[in-house]
């Protein structure tokens, strides 16, 4: 039929150099880059890296999420999957081939296992096990529903120490390399001002007075000695508190952000002031999602905070003698060094 005449040499390009053209033209994020590099690497290039594009058929995808499947998670081969796709479905767009064949349906879904929440006693512990210079970073990663590159690009005039608020201008997300890559948040939703829970601000206080680098621009959270901070310094730190307060193994940093929005949603706080909060935003909840008022976000930080007074109280009263996690971290002494406080 005319106009379905397809020339049967556009598509003789090896899927490996257009895979790695396609990947490099698309003005990716730098993490979503390395994430791509990485799974076309690992999973597409091994079997399709020397095929031609137009050699790609539906029984070779089928056959090669079945081995991949085999031999790795289903997590991983649901975004190998979806990779493949889209860069194949740029291919019939360029007139390489005439359809897509990518067809399995459901394979590029993923469900992630539920993740697991920490109590509120929970927290304070390991906020408390981890030390002064780290718990301001477990506390607003919880309460204020904080991703951890939000909070590596955190600095002094972000933080409103009159009004109680933080703002979310930038992140820095740290590549394998260790280097961190500046730039806006993860979506336009990221960018918020975050009402904090009044059991915070002198937590907040403290924490610039005793470790936060000089300067409106100087990082609330900085390395030890003066460095940009280390996702795997970090690490290492927080597994150690996460271990001795008793929290599952598979328990990560950011699951405290899981942690906090379950909190506020437990206070009863609408969807759209909830994803406000943790600067959520997709295409899904385009629908419901709706501007929220700085009022409405005062009274979910309120209820927050009433929340955890609350269940520290329980657990105070339910606990005889036992050590009982303050709100508010005690002072390391007028004398002691900065070095100490670490």
């Amino acid at each position: 039929m005319r106009g379905d005449w397809l020339d049967p040499t556009a598509g003789a390009v090896s899927f490996a150099d257009y895979a790695t053209r396609w990947i490099a033209e698309r003005g990716l994020a730098p993490t979503t880059t390395e994430l791509y590099r990485r799974l076309f690497r690992l999973h597409l290039e091994p079997t399709f890296g020397e095929m031609n594009v137009n050699m790609i058929s539906p029984a070779r995808v089928r056959a090669w999420r079945a081995e991949r499947l085999s031999a790795t998670g289903a997590t991983t081969v649901a975004k190998s999957y979806r990779l493949l796709k889209a860069v194949m479905e740029t291919a019939v767009e360029d007139d390489m081939l005439r359809k897509n064949p990518c067809r399995i349906r459901g394979a590029g879904r993923e469900d992630a296992d539920e993740r697991p929440v920490a109590t509120v006693e929970q927290v304070f512990a390991a906020a408390d096990v981890i030390g002064l210079r780290w718990r301001l970073m477990v506390l607003l990663g919880t309460f204020a529903s904080m991703r951890p590159e939000e909070l590596a690009e955190l600095r002094r005039r972000d933080v409103g120490l009159d009004s109680g608020t933080l703002w979310v201008r930038r992140a820095a997300p740290e590549l394998n390399t260790g280097h961190r890559v500046v730039g806006a948040p993860k979506s336009r939703a990221g960018r918020r001002e975050i009402v904090l829970p009044s059991f915070l601000h002198e937590d907040v206080r403290r924490h610039l007075e005793w470790f936060a680098q000089p300067g409106v621009d100087g990082l609330v959270f900085g390395g030890e000695r003066g460095a940009v901070l280390r996702g795997t310094t970090f690490g290492r730190k927080w597994r150690r508190a996460r271990d001795k307060v008793g929290l599952p193994e598979g328990f990560r940093f950011y699951d405290l952000r899981h942690t906090g929005n379950t909190l506020a949603a437990d206070t009863g706080a609408k969807l759209k002031d909830l994803m406000v909060r943790a600067g959520q935003s997709s295409e899904r909840a385009q629908l419901i999602y709706q501007h929220s008022t700085k009022e409405h976000q005062r009274r979910l930080a309120a209820n927050i905070d009433l929340d955890v007074r609350r269940q520290q109280s329980a657990a105070a009263s339910g606990r005889g003698g036992a050590t009982v996690h303050p709100l508010v971290p005690r002072p390391p002494g007028p004398s002691a060094p900065r070095a100490a406080r670490r």
